[in-house]
């Protein structure tokens, strides 16, 4: 379309999906289009798409919804953002992630799309989605496809499941337990007879085993660490305002007054003071 009716299509409320995508367009147009936007690739963009990936979820947890309708556009606008990029090198257009997504959520969903029989578990669905998912990748090794781009707490999980499915994985938590406890005094020589670089693996083999641990109690390790950040948080403010009351800042008191303002905290909450 010509410049006119771009403009037009641009500044029409109505225009949806397409108005979205020509806005794009015209903001990456490389002669009359933003300069920084113009400047962006698929590197540079990824960062935000985490961020917005992380807002939506912050504003589902604040049960902010009004909000949330615009972290997901935000959201949506990262997916208009790759598509134009990649429409402009010749990788793909919206039009082609749109029928891609679409076309995997019908084969992933013979139960509800074919003749597959519908009477199953969630549990049973979740077996036969990742049976599908192995078909689709055809030969492949039994870790390939967890991105390493994923938070570590989240792609440790992923591995130990992929792992857990061809049996490799302990039978009860008790191993898991013991296991635990072998990291931490291998942690523990490490710090004190090997040095800061065999003590970083060995923290990392016991923060892997941890999140083996979540798997088996069936905890998710990222909430429940979220949850462990919000109760900390909350504590400590709790201290300083109790500090406060005594004109005080963290900084004049000491460890041991602090821990005891931290122990009435925790009583606070729990309704025993």
């Amino acid at each position: 379309m010509d410049h006119d009716e771009s403009q037009a299509l641009c500044l029409t409320e109505t225009g949806r999906m397409k108005r979205l995508l020509e806005i794009m367009a015209r903001l990456r147009d490389p002669d009359s289009g933003c300069p920084w936007d113009i400047e962006q690739d698929f590197h540079t963009i990824t960062r935000y798409t985490i961020e917005e990936a992380y807002e939506v979820k912050d504003a589902i947890d604040q049960k902010d919804w009004p909000g949330l309708e615009g972290e997901l556009g935000d959201l949506l606008l990262q997916v208009v953002y790759y598509a134009q990029m990649g429409r402009e090198r010749g990788f793909f257009t919206f039009d082609s992630i749109v029928k891609a997504i679409a076309d995997k959520m019908v084969h992933r969903h013979p139960h509800v799309f074919g003749d597959e029989n519908r009477d199953k578990s969630a549990d049973q669905q979740t077996r036969d989605w990742e049976k599908i998912k192995a078909e689709e990748r055809g030969p492949a090794r039994t870790l390939d496809g967890v991105a390493r781009a994923l938070p570590a707490l989240t792609r440790a999980i992923k591995l130990q499941k992929r792992a857990a499915r061809v049996g490799f994985d302990w039978p009860e938590t008790v191993q898991v337990l013991d296991k635990i406890r072998e990291e931490a005094d291998e942690l523990v020589e490490a710090r004190d007879r090997l040095g800061p670089e065999k003590t970083a693996e060995e923290f990392g083999d016991l923060l892997f085993v941890m999140a083996n641990l979540a798997r088996h109690l069936d905890v998710d390790a990222e909430a429940a660490l979220a949850a462990a950040n919000d109760k900390f948080t909350r504590r400590f403010n709790v201290i300083e305002d109790d500090l406060e009351e005594k004109g005080m800042v963290p900084s004049d008191s000491d460890l041991e007054e602090m821990d005891a303002l931290w122990n009435k905290a925790k009583a606070r909450e729990r309704g025993e003071i």
